[in-house]
């Protein structure tokens, strides 16, 4: 037996699960992944709407308990175990704090914390059980800063950086790693799904975030191949040995949490402020 044969057929045992993998980052990595040979279950809201992916989408809904179990149950009967979760669903979220309703910014949290959480707490009982398992959880480099106009995904992405910090100490034991891996700017369809504070014709914010708007739409068309994602998460599922924070993205999004830790706190509020020319 070959050294070749061992090492195709230990990839061919590896079960991964994906929320969120019907479009976008997602999607890159599930397909990225299935043509490296890995057992690829994506989910997806709707994935009867989804056509022509390599990979089998499974219905889901993070907000939905009693979805993400039956769809953690299904993989699981089908293959036995989910080796690797990827928490890549969410949402996005623009608008002044002052102007956003208070409902949208749960229904944030919910989508980008809560259920993440939901997914782990169903899939970590299988994992325990084979004393294995990774999951990565994609948050965000805005997660590392208060951005303008972006508080509240800011906050959300953040929040399951911490989430993922202390709950790496909590399952180490079982033989469980987990890991973040924050994004910047990737050429998705993220813009469309967001919710976008309208701009209020009587706003004290009405002209500034009307720019901003225009600047967040300009830097997601302008964005890295989703590509880029798929493959570092792949390094990351190789790895034996991994850190818990991972940063993807360009030179100067990866600086900018640099900068902050080294400069004064007003002096980093002014650079993010000149950028966003505020």
């Amino acid at each position: 037996m070959t050294l070749g044969f061992i090492v195709y057929n230990i990839l061919m045992s590896k079960t991964v699960f994906i929320t969120g993998a019907s479009s976008g980052i997602g999607k890159a990595i599930a397909i990225y992944l299935h043509e490296k040979q890995y057992k690829v279950y994506g989910t997806s809201r709707n994935p009867d709407r989804v056509k022509d992916i390599p990979f089998e989408l499974v219905k889901l809904d993070v907000l939905d308990v009693t979805s993400i179990q039956n769809a953690v149950d299904y993989v699981v009967e089908k293959e036995g175990r989910i080796d690797v979760l990827i928490n890549n669903a969410g949402k996005g979220i623009t608008g002044p704090i002052e102007d956003t309703p208070v409902a949208e910014m749960k229904s944030n949290f919910d989508t980008n914390l809560f259920g993440p959480i939901e997914v782990m707490k169903a899939v970590l009982p299988y994992m325990r059980k084979i004393q294995s398992g990774k999951i990565i959880n994609v948050t965000s480099i805005a997660g590392y800063m208060g951005l303008p106009f972006r508080g509240v995904y800011s906050a959300s992405k953040g929040a399951l950086e911490l989430i993922t910090e202390a709950m790496s100490m909590e399952v180490k034991g079982f033989g469980v790693q987990i890991v973040n891996v924050a994004p910047g700017d990737f050429a998705t369809n993220i813009a469309a799904g967001r919710y976008h504070t309208p701009v209020f014709e009587t706003s004290a914010y009405k002209e500034k975030y009307a720019e901003n708007l225009a600047l967040m739409d300009e830097h997601v068309d302008s964005g890295a191949d989703p590509i880029i994602m798929a493959k570092a998460i792949h390094a990351i599922i190789e790895s034996k040995k991994t850190k818990i924070h991972y940063k993807v993205g360009g030179f100067m999004e990866k600086f900018s949490i640099i900068l902050k830790r080294a400069l004064p706190d007003r002096v980093y509020e002014k650079l993010l402020m000149n950028h966003y020319k505020l």
